[in-house]
């Protein structure tokens, strides 16, 4: 744990985010989404604190590729896998599948470590259906699991001589025990439909994240790739226990903050830019996400980037944030 007083460095992407929201829709509490660790390339996983820290903080339903271990240090919070609820408390960790569907809120402040692992670093181990699977269950590993993440996160912050070979080596002892205590050697036929599923449909979302920006409706989806309609709503909301138009509107919604942080456009012109009908669309959804219209938003973040300021420091062309 991070002792009071003790200033650790790490290093920050240029891009931060700032969701405040009030008990009645006022400006209350900062929080910064970032990734905050950036592994030196060579390395086989990513390792970052979880952008959510700082509280009032939801990251709705989503899936990818790779492996992941969310592990935390201090504060909790809420982790929801397969429609079931782990409220996770310092030192609990919860282990996500590949295109396994999760969600995450984080009510309260926490400092949490996530590390995402690659798929195919498993590749030797999976079953005859070319598939791996992990068990969710507690094990007696758990406590060395967890002082593995540990180690590897004091190891890239203090960056002592070698410390990268540290982080090898106690992956290489993670990825061990994934393998041998924690992989699933029987995988039912339910997981293994969901995975198929989940796959196809992430060509599709694939493809909506790239043409996000023009008039993308469910029909014209699904005629892209060959499905009904209603197929496809089918397919979101069964798998992705989403629906259309919400994933639609998630994405759409992400492109847009980023331009109200990073740019000076009016909010008529990021709404248009990023597939909204009008700005009065676009700041109803804004509001109803985030709990205040786009323009605030933009004032807020402005005014806390000037008033943090004094804690940045430049270093090889990013940021430092003094913890």
């Amino acid at each position: 744990m991070r002792m009071a007083g003790e200033n650790r460095r790490f290093q920050l992407t240029a891009r931060q985010r700032i969701f405040v929201k009030g008990d009645r829709g006022g400006v209350n509490d900062i929080v910064y989404q970032h990734e905050v660790i950036v592994p030196d390339r060579g390395l086989p996983f990513k390792l970052f604190l979880f952008e959510g820290g700082g509280g009032k903080y939801i990251r709705e339903k989503h899936w990818h590729r790779s492996i992941e271990i969310f592990a935390v240090r201090q504060g909790q919070l809420d982790f929801f896998l397969n429609e079931k609820k782990y409220v996770l408390a310092a030192g609990d960790f919860v282990l996500v599948n590949s295109n396994e569907v999760h969600a995450i809120h984080a009510p309260l402040p926490n400092e949490t470590i996530v590390l995402q692992i690659p798929l195919g670093v498993f590749a030797d181990y999976y079953t005859e259906e070319q598939f791996i699977w992990f068990s969710h269950s507690g094990k007696e590993d758990d406590r060395q699991v967890f002082s593995l993440l540990e180690t590897m996160f004091v190891a890239y912050g203090e960056k002592q001589t070698g410390y990268e070979l540290k982080m090898l080596s106690c992956f290489y002892q993670l990825e061990y025990l994934l393998v041998t205590r924690y992989r699933k050697l029987e995988v039912g036929e339910e997981i293994l439909k969901n995975n198929k599923q989940l796959k196809r449909l992430g060509r599709i979302t694939g493809y909506l994240k790239e043409h996000y920006t023009e008039d993308l409706s469910l029909e014209k989806l699904a005629g892209i790739f060959g499905y009904s309609p209603a197929y496809l709503s089918r397919m979101f909301q069964k798998y992705a226990k989403i629906n259309y138009k919400e994933y639609l509107s998630s994405v759409r919604l992400e492109h847009a903050v980023r331009d109200l942080e990073e740019t000076d456009l009016a909010i008529g012109e990021i709404a248009l830019n990023h597939g909204f009908p009008n700005s009065k669309a676009f700041s109803n959804l804004f509001r109803k996400r985030y709990g205040m219209l786009p323009n605030q938003y933009r004032k807020t973040v402005t005014s806390e980037k000037e008033r943090f300021s004094s804690y940045y420091l430049p270093h090889k062309g990013s940021r430092l944030f003094l913890m």
